[in-house]
């Protein structure tokens, strides 16, 4: 397609109502996104962790460079529009899967161990990204906020407050993915080898907190703790949802952070920076508060984080289909060296953090 072309099919847009510019890319988005869900089902997607957000932006990544190029004059508003907005929306619901009364359930030591995983994998991540990789600051904060919050929707959450371009945001996503699906093999083989060889003092739900606290996604934990037992299982999912819910102030810190640092670069005494507050992550608290008082009927409760998936599911599609391949391919080696000694923090220390907390904390 030319590119006067484009510019007349974007002119031609422009003069359409808003919902029919819209329109073309939520349908485009709602078709990979109903694809990618009913992936997500299926059992081996499942046994891999593969859940319908890592699918999503995989087959937005994979259509948006085949057919996208082709209709993206048409379906450019709607893409946008689901990337920025549905994202956000998807956060502040992601606040009903989560309830206060889930820190209690692992105990004081249990909230200190996600803290600890999540501050020290950060600062790991910041201090190796740029001295021994000497990668970008953005590139550097979005793999390590996956890598040490929640994966996926970590690096999607964060994305707005470092203002990253989707090629980055895409390389970080993928880093997740790969190192993610690796220990969804690799922890329950740890779990059995120092079952047989006990070098480790750890339980069925021990080894679930070890494993919530360490490893990407939430899919990725079910998988994992579902592979061993019930009581690794509940321990995971728990562990991973104090850590989901640390994404908050996370972002509102990281936010704080970049502002300060903006305001330093341009002289403080000239110019004193805005700081910058990323609301969806106070509203995302602000839902986990309300939710924990369990005032909304359950199947309500079931059917918002549907909604929420889709939301969220739409949004990854989106940056995908903004995402070319070959800006991921100009990333070079560094981002996936990066992750993957991230990934060893993660396995080795988490597990050491793991044990020595419990202690510390009686």
């Amino acid at each position: 397609m030319s590119e006067s072309h484009i510019k007349t099919e974007k002119a031609r847009c422009t003069a359409k109502p808003m919902w029919l510019r819209l329109l073309p890319g939520f349908v485009l988005a709602g078709v990979l996104t109903t694809a990618a869900m009913l992936l997500g089902e299926m059992p081996w997607f499942i046994n891999l962790g593969l859940g319908a957000l890592t699918l999503a932006i995989l087959l937005g990544i994979i259509a948006g460079n085949t057919v996208y190029p082709h209709i993206k004059p048409q379906c450019e508003a709607g893409v946008g529009f689901a990337k920025h907005y549905f994202l956000r929306a998807g956060i502040i619901l992601y606040g009903f899967r989560l309830t206060f009364q889930q820190i209690a359930d692992v105990g004081i030591s249990g909230v200190i161990i996600d803290a600890v995983m999540l501050t020290s994998t950060f600062l790991i991540a910041m201090y190796i990204g740029r001295k021994w990789f000497g990668l970008d600051r953005e590139t550097v904060i979005l793999i390590g906020a996956g890598s040490s919050i929640c994966g996926a929707a970590a690096v999607m959450a964060t994305e707005p407050v470092v203002k990253a371009p989707a090629s980055k945001v895409a390389v970080a996503v993928s880093t997740v993915v790969i190192f993610g699906t690796i220990g969804i093999f690799l922890y329950p083989w740890l779990f059995h080898l120092n079952a047989a060889l006990g070098w480790l003092p750890f339980t069925d739900m021990s080894f679930g907190v070890y494993a919530g606290s360490s490893v990407h996604e939430v899919a990725q934990v079910v998988a994992i703790g579902h592979t061993i037992s019930p009581d690794a299982e509940n321990s995971a999912v728990i562990s991973k949802m104090i850590r989901v819910m640390m994404l908050a102030p996370f972002l509102l810190i990281l936010s704080q952070y970049l502002s300060r640092q903006k305001s330093s670069t341009r002289g403080a005494a000239k110019e004193k920076s805005k700081i910058t507050i990323p609301w969806f992550a106070v509203f995302f608290i602000l839902v986990a508060g309300f939710n924990s008082f369990h005032l909304i009927p359950e199947i309500i409760v079931r059917q918002i984080i549907v909604l929420d998936t889709i939301l969220l599911a739409m949004a990854m599609v989106a940056l995908g289909l903004t995402t070319h391949v070959s800006a991921i391919r100009q990333a070079g080696i560094k981002p996936m060296l990066m992750a993957l000694v991230l990934f060893g923090w993660l396995i080795g220390g988490g597990a050491a953090i793991n044990l020595l907390i419990p202690l510390i904390t009686g």
